[in-house]
């Protein structure tokens, strides 16, 4: 067990992955940890690109023996989600990330850590810097906006690769292999928000839902967690039967590909209806504390005087739309894969949230294995929007990752694994965007496959990433490398 920090980045890729921590590298907002990957590679004297969405491919030579190997592409990408606990006083776009350990883990300190996908990057420059790794050609290509766009990927050209065989570093479980994914696409609703004169004889209210656990829209959609945009729209909804009140804004999420926390809105009610509002907000955590008891068993609905006055509240009309778009939207669990127990077949999320001066903006991330049924969720988001007489975009739309049942190196995992552990390793697909559905897509015969240690709560600031699982899953690693030279790739 490590027991300070500066024991454990005596190991390499702790090293590096505490040198790019102190760069802010979220979503958007990656020149510096680009710049510095380029950096990195001119002082080693290796071929680097740097394309216009900032990708950065370097380029190493194989080692002595490793000739005759085919060319391994080694990807990953640069930024991470960007969240932070209420009251966290932090700058993702100016303060570097605060490493902690606590027993075996890794953590940050109070915000997100960035192992999604630091780790790739990290196991990368190790990788890069050594002089006595055995390993092929490498092609090493760590990509921009994975968490917002994939944009990064989708810009990616494939005339700068010659492998056909490519490693993701973007998993998130030790001794598992994972071969396939989910595409997606972002949706985001538009409605225009027609403004009133707030009335007078009315107090504005701060209404809140806090203390979900959120995470991985794809990777912990089928753990039941609350969505705290959803959870608003249905307490909305409810006060209006009961309680008259006018609406000012709500904002609520971080990202469409994380599960949102917290949402706020404000509310304004005339003074003789106070009391009979907070009774109903008691009624709400009541409720809300039963259902999700299991899920998130630290919900809470807040109710508090928001200052300064509210000098415009939405319309009749536009509070109204409103609400429906917050409870229509599609959400949740779309389909369940057949073949593969257990597995999210199609998903979406309803992620943020946003009132601005002219619109309110819902956007979500939308997900499926299958291509025609993502676009059956597209389309039903559509209809709402429609029906609603809202605006309706989509963005950011990336490929499927299918099942290679003939894959080469998968067979050089299985290998190995099956030498080092004395077991077979599990093979999984996941509900999850991968950049790997992105490069078959791009290069035609492209063998890919993903690994990644253990990591925990990833997308909040509980993330955490397993110390020995990192160790071991970079030696497994190492391994597979050097297995390549013996492996039958005509075969």
């Amino acid at each position: 067990m490590y027991n300070s920090l500066e024991e454990l980045i005596q190991h390499p890729v702790f090293y590096f992955f505490s040198e790019i921590s102190k760069i802010p590298r979220g979503s958007g907002n990656e020149k510096a940890i680009s710049d510095y990957l380029v950096q990195f590679a001119k002082e080693r004297h290796l071929e680097v690109i740097q394309d216009e969405a900032l990708n950065v491919i370097i380029k190493k030579p194989a080692t002595n023996g490793y000739e005759d190997v085919p060319t391994l592409i080694i990807q990953g990408h640069m930024d991470m989600v960007c969240e932070k606990n209420q009251g966290t006083v932090h700058d993702f776009e100016k303060d570097p990330i605060q490493l902690r350990i606590v027993e075996d883990m890794l953590y940050a300190t109070d915000t997100t850590l960035g192992a999604d996908n630091g780790v790739a990057v990290a196991y990368a420059l190790a990788l890069l810097d050594s002089k006595e790794i055995p390993h092929p050609a490498l092609e090493v290509v760590i990509t921009t906006e994975e968490e917002t766009t994939m944009g990064g990927a989708l810009a990616v050209d494939p005339a700068n690769f010659a492998g056909k065989i490519l490693i993701n570093i973007d998993s998130e479980e030790d001794h598992k292999l994972l071969v396939s994914s989910a595409g997606g696409i972002k949706t985001t609703q538009v409605l225009p928000i027609v403004w009133d004169k707030a009335p007078m004889n009315t107090a504005a209210y701060s209404l809140s839902v806090k203390g979900l656990k959120g995470g991985h829209s794809g990777m912990s959609i089928h753990k039941g967690r609350g969505n705290s945009n959803k959870i608003m729209g249905r307490i909305l909804a409810g006060l209006a039967d009961d309680v008259p009140y006018f609406l000012q804004q709500m904002n609520g999420g971080a990202a469409t590909n994380a599960i949102p926390r917290e949402t706020d809105a404000v509310i304004l009610v005339s003074e003789d209806s106070i009391e009979k509002l907070e009774g109903k907000i008691d009624e709400w955590n009541n409720i809300l504390k039963n259902e999700l008891k299991t899920s998130d068993p630290e919900i809470h609905i807040s109710l508090k005087k928001a200052e300064p006055e509210v000098p415009h509240v939405f319309s009749e009309q536009t509070k109204q739309k409103a609400i429906a778009s917050l409870m229509l939207i599609p959400n949740g669990i779309q389909s369940m894969s057949m073949e593969i127990a257990g597995l999210v077949e199609s998903s979406t999320n309803l992620g943020v949230v946003t009132t601005t001066e002219t619109e309110l903006h819902f956007e979500s991330d939308a997900r499926s294995s299958v291509k025609s049924l993502k676009e059956e969720i597209v389309k039903r988001a559509r209809l709402v929007a429609e029906t609603l007489g809202c605006g309706f975009l989509t963005e950011n739309d990336y490929p499927e990752w299918p099942y290679n049942s003939d894959s080469k190196i998968r067979k050089v995992f299985e290998k190995v694994h099956r030498e080092k552990y004395g077991k077979e390793p599990e093979i999984i697909a996941v509900h999850a965007g991968i950049e790997c559905g992105i490069f078959i897509d791009k290069i035609a015969g492209l063998d890919a496959i993903s690994i990644g240690p253990d990591m925990y709560n990833v997308h909040t600031p509980n993330e955490h990433l397993s110390i020995p699982s990192t160790i071991n899953n970079w030696e497994y690693f190492l391994s597979v490398l050097k297995e390549m030279k013996s492996f039958d790739w005509e075969a």
